[in-house]
Order: C-alpha cells, then structure tokens, then sequence
C-alpha cells in the first residue's frame, strides 16, 4: 500500500467519524498502557477493525500486536506494528496537509523509532520535502534513519541535529516520535509560522510539546477530544492549569469540514483511535 493512500483513506475515515458512521468505544489500557484493545465498527458496510497490542519501551519491536478486520465477507488478520506505523503516518499526513502551508518543505523529525520513517513518507507525501532534519538521543539510530530514506528522498537534503533545539528552528513542519515525559523543545525555538505533530505521548504521564505553545498556538486539532483527555499528557496538563480551553480543541474530522486558518503555529496532537486501524485494514482486505 502507497502511503497516499493510506492518508486518503485515513482521511476519509475521520469524516465518517465525524458523520456518525462510527461506533467507537474508549480504547481500553491495561498494566499502566503496556496492553491496549481498540475497536471501531463501520455501519454503512457492517465491518468491524479490532486491534490488541503489547508495548514494552526496551523491547525491540517495542509494539507487538494483531489487527483482526471483520467484514459481512470473512476477515483479514494483520500483523499490527507496520500497520499501526502506517496508519499513524497517514494521520499525519492528513493533519499536515490540512495545517501546514502549502510550500512547507522542511521537516524536523524528534526521534528515530519505528514510527519515524512513516512519519517523513506522510508528509513528504502531502508537502514534498527539500530538507529533513532528525534528532534523536541515540545518533546511530538517526544516522541509520537518514541512510534508509536515501533511496526515497534523492532530492532532499537530509542533516543530524545535535538537539531538539537546533533540529526544530527553521523548520515548516514538526513532527515528534517520542516516548518523552517532558517538552522536547521551547516555544521559542520555533518560527513564528510552523506546523507540529506529535504522535509520541499515549499516557497522562508523557509530554512532547511545551505547555506555552498550546497556549499560544493558532488551533490545536486533535483527533478525538474524548481521547485526548484520557491520554494525552500535553493536552491534559495544559487544560488542568487553564492555559488551554477545552473548547477551543478542533476535532480532526471537523476541521477537514471546516479548515482552520493556517496562522501562526497550528498543533496536531493524535494519541490514535481505532478508525485509523480500520480504514487502512479495508484497504488490505
């Protein structure tokens, strides 16, 4: 599957959501977020994505997991680590081209694991990219990044930053990775006109974006408001201390019914629900 492709269909899935065509129960955490079951149920085609996954930080996968996709037909079984790669980057690929301005062209990317190289495909994707730079805390791992996208990336000029910092300033477009539990950069080391992504924080403990940036940021989109309030240390905290208004977060889908205006720094933040995992479960089906 193209990655295109992946992102129409994303796409496509969150307008559903938003449409109600979704049942789409709260992703269940067991042992402290290192087991997580998520499902979602289609109503127009009766076909139902379920997704159990393990996640252990020193573990190499850190994710191992099965995606079932359940149709009135049969099913499709799916390993669920590239497939929760793919469908995370096309998220991101959507927000991008829905935030970032249209000649957007360098990307800085916060960490190297295996989500990473799915996040640059997205927006190279929807933003072709001139420049990528990549910090991560293990360089050797950013270098082996870098080496992997050569073949993909001929016409990108591709660098190592020696810290978030340095990596983010200058950049059109963020995207962070990160299994963080403090802001990875200051709000300051943006330009003053960026797009962020962040994927990385799953848990009301973990946090990859300063609390000073949702405050000040144009619009904050999440993916689903329900879940970004379980999940979403960043959100959760800015929302607690009052910097960041409950009502002023923009469901994904939502703002694809009704684009925000690309001003100052916009934010994405996805913890992942389970549309994703379905809608590109359809299309390997």
């Amino acid at each position: 599957m193209t990655m295109p492709a992946a992102i129409e269909a994303v796409r496509a899935a969150f307008i559903g959501l938003t449409a109600g065509e979704f049942e789409l129960p709260p992703r269940q955490a067991f042992s402290g977020s290192r087991s997580l079951v998520m499902a979602a149920h289609h109503r127009p085609t009766a076909s139902t994505a379920v997704k159990v996954i393990s996640i252990e930080a020193e573990r190499d996968p850190v994710i191992t997991g099965t995606v079932v996709y359940s149709h009135p037909d049969g099913q499709f079984v799916a390993d669920a680590v590239p497939l929760t790669t793919l469908r995370t980057g096309a998220v991101v690929g959507v927000a991008t081209d829905l935030l970032a301005d249209e000649d957007a062209s360098h990307l800085a990317l916060l960490g190297a694991g295996a989500q990473a190289a799915d996040q640059v495909r997205a927006v190279h994707a929807v933003r072709p990219l001139k420049k990528l730079v990549v910090f991560n805390r293990d360089a050797k791992k950013a270098e082996a990044l870098l080496e992997s996208l050569k073949d993909e990336l001929p016409d990108t000029v591709m660098d190592l930053a020696p810290d978030a910092e340095e990596a983010v300033s200058g950049a059109d477009v963020v995207c962070c990775a990160t299994a963080s539990t403090a802001p990875l950069f200051t709000c300051d080391a943006l330009k003053e006109r960026v797009h962020v992504n962040a994927i990385g924080s799953y848990r009301p403990v973990m946090r990859e974006l300063p609390e000073d940036l949702l405050a000040t940021a144009g619009v904050v989109v999440v993916d689903q408001v329900e879940a970004a309030l379980s999940e979403a240390g960043e959100i959760i905290q800015a929302v607690n201390s009052g910097v960041l208004r409950l009502e002023s977060l923009v469901e994904l889908g939502a703002a694809l019914g009704n684009p925000p205006l690309r001003e100052g720094r916009t934010v994405f933040k996805s913890v992942g629900v389970a549309v994703q995992d379905w809608a590109v479960a359809r299309l390997l089906a």
